[in-house]
């Protein structure tokens, strides 16, 4: 039976008078006044042109916007189309704007959309991020394609990124999925993918909701349920994803999202990687270079002044997380020049061992050993900016492999101080 209890009275009337459908596209939003009618107006063009004849909903949940992005997604779904002579719906396309509650959390957003795809028994679903101002018409069937005609079960995304953007998804999320679960997917923490309905359902079905990863990194917790489930997963190349220049950075909620929710899945899931899991297969569809040439922004010798101030402020924090020897190497790294500090890919990946084995622990208080890890990734970040400075595209591939083999490396490290070593 569908969970209709996030689901408003007035919001069900309103898929009840839409009926089944085929396909639902969903929208989380919150605040995103600036990009959100292009978004949308780019899905409806994907919907028309590539599934004229399915019966489809975009469904935007939205966290309590105060800029007027629910009247702006209203907006945009009954702009007119029709100067594109190749755009003809042959059935309506509907669109429906909620506001939920107990928000802002991409989570609960996600589970508004997963409730009201499972009510109206839709064979697909796409998600897209109301920031994705680069998204056009095409990707909406790139995303769709595989699942609603190809069979797939989940689709997640491969974009041409700037050169040094995502560097927690490529220092952090990345390895060490790949590493502990067998998930090689390029973007586990996807903000557009697709996914059957089917699929909805046995997430829907999941008891997370009231737990930290159904708020916040649900997208994340979403891949690796899939890929530990052994579901048919593909990847499809989307094209350049952007990040808006003003949009707010903020790494301790990314870094809460993210191993916050790796951290958890150790133990749901430590059967699977105390063992050696098989690599999981995701072709990837019309697949090209990943990574742009574009010059990183960042400064590097903030990151590196704020790694060293961190080491000092949090050492207390830090004999309690961390092993001896790990204590000793970052305090000795602490002490040296910005031209002779090295964060090596080795040291990185004992760290987060050790941290995802206090966070298993306990130690102290979990969110705060999320949080600890702040400072320390910006050292990482330090070294991978440095070490890819002049690095061609391969050049970097072979290096974020090569930080896999890291992980992998050191996996023993972390069995043995799960099962009670110190």
């Amino acid at each position: 039976m569908p969970d209709e209890s996030i689901l408003s009275d007035d919001f069900v009337r309103e898929l009840m008078n839409v009926g089944d459908v085929d396909i639902v596209v969903g929208v989380p939003t919150y605040n995103d006044g600036r990009t959100v009618g292009q978004v949308v107006q780019a899905v409806r063009a994907g919907l028309l042109k590539h599934f004229p004849r399915e019966r489809s909903v975009i469904i935007n949940a939205d966290g309590g916007s105060r800029d007027g992005t629910q009247d702006l997604v209203r907006a945009a779904s009954i702009s007119d189309l029709s100067v594109a002579s190749d755009l003809h719906a042959l059935r309506t396309l509907h669109c429906i704007s909620t506001q939920y509650e107990g928000g802002p959390a991409n989570g609960i957003a996600m589970h508004t959309i997963l409730a009201a795809t499972d009510l109206l028994q839709a064979r697909a679903c796409a998600i897209v991020s109301p920031e994705s101002t680069t998204l056009e018409p095409g990707w909406i069937e790139r995303l769709l394609r595989p699942v609603f005609r190809d069979g797939k079960e989940m689709v997640l995304p491969v974009y041409r990124r700037a050169k040094f953007d995502g560097l927690l998804i490529r220092n952090l999320v990345y390895p060490m999925a790949k590493t502990l679960y067998g998930c090689s997917v390029r973007e586990p923490y996807p903000a557009d993918f697709a996914f059957s309905g089917e699929l909805g359902s046995h997430f829907l079905s999941q008891d997370i909701w009231n737990q930290e990863q159904g708020r916040r990194g649900t997208e994340l917790w979403m891949t690796l349920w899939a890929v530990i489930g052994k579901c048919k997963l593909a990847q499809s190349f989307l094209g350049t994803k952007t990040r808006r220049e003003d949009a707010p950075s903020d790494l301790v909620g990314a870094m809460r999202e993210t191993a916050g929710t790796l951290f958890s899945s150790l133990d749901s899931y430590a059967s699977v990687w105390h063992s050696t899991p098989e690599p999981v297969e995701a072709p990837c569809l019309g697949c090209e270079p990943s990574v742009g040439e574009e010059a990183s922004r960042l400064n590097r010798k903030r990151l590196h002044d704020m790694f060293t101030f961190g080491v000092k402020e949090l050492d207390p924090v830090f004999l309690s997380i961390l092993s001896s020897p790990t204590h000793e190497e970052l305090k000795r790294l602490a002490a040296l020049p910005e031209d002779r500090f090295a964060y090596s890919g080795e040291l990185w990946a004992r760290t987060v061992y050790e941290f995802a084995t206090a966070f298993h622990k306990a130690v102290i208080g979990r969110d705060h050993i999320v949080q600890a890890l702040v400072p320390l990734f910006r050292g990482r970040a330090y070294t991978f900016l440095t070490d890819n400075r002049d690095s061609s595209v391969d050049e970097m591939e072979r290096n974020t492999e090569s930080l896999c083999q890291a992980f992998e490396q050191q996996k023993p490290h972390l069995i043995d101080l799960w099962d009670g070593g110190k």
